[in-house]
C-alpha cells in the first residue's frame, strides 16, 4: 500500500517514466539523450497494413474455434479524437488483456490462475470515418504482480494505436469504473493529475449494453492537447 501511495509531484497529466513505487520503471526508463533516427529508413523494415489486412471479425475476442470463453461478456466502444475533438479515421487500434481469471496467454505469466482455451485476449480494428472503434470481449480479472508485497493490478485492457506510419505508436491502458485497486496501483498512481487519471477510466453506457447478452462501456481516446489520454512508454511494463 505504501509503495503505491509514495509522494510524487502533483498535477502530472502523463505517467512518470521513473517512479520508484513502480519498481521496474527504475530499470526501464531512458537514461541517455535521445538520438535522431531517419523515419524513412525505419519504415523500410517495418510491417505495413491496410483496411483489407484487418478483418472485422478480429474485433470480437469471444469468437474462437474452441467455443465461448468464460467470463462476463462486454462491449467497449469509443472514438479516437485529435486535440480539437475531430475524429481520427483509419487508425489501427489493437488491444490485449488478461482473461476473466486474470491470466495472460503468455509464457511469462505463470501465476496459478486457469487459462481459458477459448480466449486468446488479443484483437484489432480500424477506426471508421467518425473515429469510432468497437470491441466485444470478456471483462479481464485483476491479477498479482511482483512489484511489492500483495500487489494486484486493477482490471484493465491495453490499447495500442498506430498513426499513418509504424513510427507513430501510442500505448495506454483502459480501466473500469469503481475499481478498489486504483489507490494501491503504482502504474495508475504514476499519473498525479486526477483529471488525467479519470481519462483512463471507461464509463458504463447502458445504450452500448445489449439485452441478455453483454454490458457496454464507452471510452474515447484523445491523442493530443491538454485533455489527451495518458500514454505509457512503448518499452513499459506490459503488466
Amino acid at each position: 500500500m505504501a509503495a503505491a501511495q509514495e509522494a510524487a509531484p502533483a498535477g502530472l497529466r502523463q505517467p512518470l517514466v521513473d517512479f520508484r513505487p513502480y519498481r521496474s520503471s527504475e530499470l526501464r526508463h531512458p537514461t541517455k539523450d535521445l538520438r535522431h533516427a531517419d523515419p524513412e529508413e525505419i519504415e523500410l523494415f517495418a510491417p505495413v497494413f491496410g483496411h483489407r489486412d484487418v478483418d472485422p471479425i478480429e474485433a470480437d475476442l469471444t469468437l474462437n474455434p474452441g467455443g465461448e470463453p468464460i467470463g462476463e461478456r462486454i462491449r467497449i466502444r469509443g472514438r479516437v479524437l485529435d486535440g480539437d475533438g475531430r475524429p481520427v479515421a483509419g487508425q489501427l487500434v489493437e488491444i490485449w488483456q488478461a482473461n476473466a481469471a486474470g491470466r495472460y496467454v503468455h509464457k511469462r505469466d505463470q501465476h496459478p490462475a486457469p487459462l481459458d482455451p477459448s480466449f486468446l485476449g488479443v484483437g484489432r480494428a480500424i477506426t471508421g470515418p467518425d473515429g469510432g472503434y468497437e470491441f466485444v470481449t470478456i471483462k479481464p480479472g485483476p491479477y498479482p504482480w511482483k512489484n511489492h508485497q500483495n500487489a494486484w493490478r486493477p482490471a484493465h485492457v491495453h490499447f495500442s494505436l498506430f498513426g499513418t506510419e509504424f513510427t507513430q505508436r501510442m500505448v495506454t491502458q483502459m480501466y473500469f469504473p469503481g475499481d478498489p485497486l486504483f489507490a494501491l496501483d503504482p502504474i495508475y498512481q504514476a499519473i498525479t493529475d486526477q483529471r488525467a487519471r479519470d481519462r483512463l477510466v471507461s464509463v458504463y453506457d447502458h445504450d452500448v449494453s445489449e439485452h441478455e447478452w453483454l454490458l457496454g462501456y464507452r471510452w474515447d481516446i484523445v491523442l493530443t492537447g491538454t485533455h489527451s489520454t495518458p500514454m505509457e512508454p512503448e518499452e513499459g511494463e506490459h503488466a
